[in-house]
């Protein structure tokens, strides 16, 4: 199994990307290419003790920057390390691909050059969160920001096998994101959505509000990359805002700093349970191949844990699932 890196992707790139790609070769036995400038790669390598059978080295010469347009870009820069990655995915000179740069042209590369799974129209970005009765799975929060309702359909099917095969969950709930429970509610584009899926074979219990996205109240929750994205960014500010909140008024007074030393255990919790860091990356479902996304902050765990996420992806072959399921049941193919 060898696992392909973006090692110029992401805020911190390359130093973290580095670091947490051998954290995950030296832990998880994988194998790994790191994509990128040599120079800087060999001279942050020789920082670190490593498995060096477990760790190679492809060279790309440009890097996509996080302010470029991602379809130019990717037009433009066919040596960059998220293009050569991908090429190489296409070329099964790797079974997965992480990057933790450019979100739109790993969105736009991956569709381009790997193509998309048979009977899937556009990708959709899906990323586990934390709730109130264990997790949900959000999709899509970035991929496709002008979406059909049949792409939402799409991701709705794609999240259930998911659901059901990786993460061994049957018959899971799939719900709508809207701006109200009311089937009468949304745009004409929502309704339309709300309509298809009423329809499916899906375990469809109808919209959920913004209220519910950490309720647990649906197991899958479908929406526009556009909404998506903006509820995903709102929530890990609101996350980071309340935790810093909680620790300034703790530390404004006596009493705050002694009680302090009794709730640090359960802050450290709460601050695991919710970083973005521990659930690694989200899965770009859709396209043919394994392509996992990470954060553009990104730290070494979160590298590592995206790392362990791919792995995982391979070994549970979640897009062999996804078409053996469009293929063996009727009902499923004839929604596409």
């Amino acid at each position: 199994m060898k696992i392909i890196v973006d090692a110029m992707g992401g805020d911190k790139a390359p130093e973290v990307i580095v670091c947490g790609a051998v954290k995950a070769a030296t832990e998880y036995r994988v194998n790994i290419e790191l994509i990128g400038e040599p120079g800087q790669i060999e001279a942050l390598l020789k920082k670190h003790k490593y498995p060096k059978d477990y760790i190679s080295l492809h060279p790309a010469s440009e890097v996509i920057q996080m302010s470029e347009p991602a379809a130019l870009s990717v037009r433009k820069k066919k040596d960059s390390s998220i293009c050569i990655g991908l090429d190489l995915l296409k070329e099964r000179q790797g079974d997965a691909f992480f990057s933790a740069g450019n979100t739109g042209a790993v969105v736009c590369a991956s569709t381009l050059t790997l193509g998309m799974l048979l009977g899937i129209e556009r990708p959709g970005i899906a990323i586990l969160i934390p709730t109130l009765k264990g997790f949900s799975l959000v999709i899509d929060v970035g991929a496709n920001i002008d979406p059909k309702p049949l792409h939402l359909l799409q991701y709705g099917f794609m999240a259930d096998v998911y659901f059901c095969h990786i993460l061994n969950r049957p018959h899971p709930s799939v719900g709508l994101l809207n701006i109200g429970e009311e089937e009468s509610k949304g745009t004409d584009f929502v309704k339309e959505t709300y309509h298809l899926l009423s329809n499916s074979h899906l375990n469809f219990i109808g919209n959920v509000e913004g209220k519910d996205l950490f309720s647990g109240k649906c197991d899958i929750i479908v929406c526009d990359g556009f909404v998506g994205n903006v509820a995903l960014k709102v929530s890990e500010s609101l996350v980071e805002t309340v935790y810093t909140f909680f620790e300034r008024h703790l530390k404004s007074n006596p009493l705050g700093m002694i009680g302090s030393a009794f709730l640090s255990a359960s802050l450290a919790q709460f601050k695991k349970q919710t970083d973005y860091s521990e659930y690694g990356g989200a899965v770009l479902l859709g396209v043919n191949g394994v392509v996992i996304i990470g954060h553009g902050r990104s730290n070494e765990m979160a590298v590592k844990n995206a790392i362990r996420r791919a792995k995982e992806e391979i070994e549970y072959r979640v897009n062999d699932r996804i078409i053996e399921a469009i293929n063996v049941n009727p009902v499923r193919k004839q929604a596409f």
